[in-house]
Order: structure tokens, then C-alpha cells, then sequence
């Protein structure tokens, strides 16, 4: 049944999304995502222990449709425009035999924009999601400001896979180990991510 399943989900079609940018921190990121929502994240090429997530069908759904406006990477991306260099970014698409690729520092294209801004966006919530958690697991004091900047990237509109924190921020909420003010805000974090529209009427962080 594994090898049923391994077979099935190398026919799905996927996406690849790879920054390489030497000085930056960190200097590369490389995230595969599936048109189930199914994805990984690495930090380095040869990861082999990725961090795996699930994003949801609707932000799934808008990456693939830009890919497809995009002509699953057909053609080239790169802009004629003299502009600082920002990293080298792949767009890679993989449907079966078929394999697509562009490589590009920057794009006039919004889908590509778009597309590119979606897969940082991934990579900054997970960022934030390791942060949080080596924070909760080596250094308790470190944890009120690990939960202010992932409070800042939400509020930014930057995170990604909102599911996946709220095992960690409920441990932490829960355990008396941590400050009062760090649960009580991992509690409110916690509430707000689980809130459908309209805004959670959360009870602010004291």
C-alpha cells in the first residue's frame, strides 16, 4: 500500500519554488508543493529531513491557477530592467513526464509576482514556525518575542498554514513554565487562527 501510494502521489502534479541568494539568511530555501495542498520546505539542497505542511485547498488553488497563467513556466520570466540583484528564483512545474522550469532575479509579470510572493510567504511562515518552536523547546524566555513576530507577520497578512502552530501555541498556552504574558498571548494567537471570518472577538493579550 506504501509503494500504491508513493505511485500515486508522484502523478500529482506539483509545483517547485527554489531562492538562492548568497548573504541572505537564510541563503537558501526550496519548497515543493503538490496540487493537494501537500508541501515541503528545506533550507538546504541535500535536506533530507524537510518541513512538511499542508496548505489549504483556496491558497493551493491560486498558486496552481497563477502557474497556469503562467504557462506552467514555458517561457521566460526575466525583465529587460536593470534592477539590484535579489536572489535567483526557479519555478519549477512537474506533472508526470513533464517537467517545465524558469530561472529569474525579477519579473514584470504580476502572476509571476504573485506566484513568487505566495511561495516566500511559505517560506517565511515556516521560518517563523522553527523559531517558535526552538524557542519553546531551548530558551522559555526567548518565546514571548518569538510569538510578537509571528503575531507581526499575521497581522501582515504573511503566514501561511495558520493549522499548523496551534498544537505548539496550545502547548504553550498550557504549560506554567512559560511567562503569564507568553501564554496568555500564545492563547490569543491561538484563538485568532482558529476564527473564520469575521475576525475572532479574541480576548485581547494582557
Amino acid at each position: 500500500m506504501s509503494l500504491a501510494a508513493a505511485a500515486q502521489a508522484a502523478d500529482v502534479p506539483r509545483l517547485f519554488f527554489s531562492k538562492s541568494f548568497l548573504g541572505s539568511s537564510p541563503a537558501y530555501v526550496a519548497i515543493n508543493l503538490d496540487k493537494t495542498g501537500v508541501g515541503d520546505y528545506r533550507e538546504e539542497e541535500n535536506d533530507d529531513r524537510p518541513v512538511h505542511f499542508q496548505l489549504s485547498a483556496p491558497d493551493t488553488a491560486v498558486m496552481f491557477d497563477l502557474a497556469a497563467k503562467l504557462g506552467y513556466f514555458d517561457h521566460a520570466l526575466e525583465s529587460p530592467l536593470k534592477v539590484a540583484f535579489m536572489g535567483t528564483k526557479t519555478f519549477r512545474f512537474v506533472d508526470g513526464a513533464k517537467k517545465t522550469e524558469v530561472k529569474f532575479n525579477f519579473s514584470e509579470d504580476p502572476a509571476a509576482q504573485a506566484l513568487a510572493d505566495a511561495f516566500e510567504r511559505i517560506s517565511e511562515s515556516e521560518q517563523l514556525f522553527n523559531n517558535l518552536e526552538v524557542s519553546a523547546k531551548y530558551d522559555h524566555l526567548g518565546v514571548m518575542k518569538a510569538i510578537l513576530l509571528l503575531e507581526s507577520a499575521y497581522d501582515r497578512k504573511r503566514i501561511m498554514d495558520t493549522a499548523q502552530y496551534l498544537p505548539l501555541l496550545d502547548r504553550i498556552a498550557k504549560n506554567e513554565s512559560y511567562m503569564h504574558q507568553a501564554r496568555m498571548r500564545a492563547a490569543s494567537l491561538a484563538d485568532q487562527f482558529r476564527c473564520a471570518a469575521p475576525p475572532c472577538a479574541a480576548t485581547p493579550p494582557q
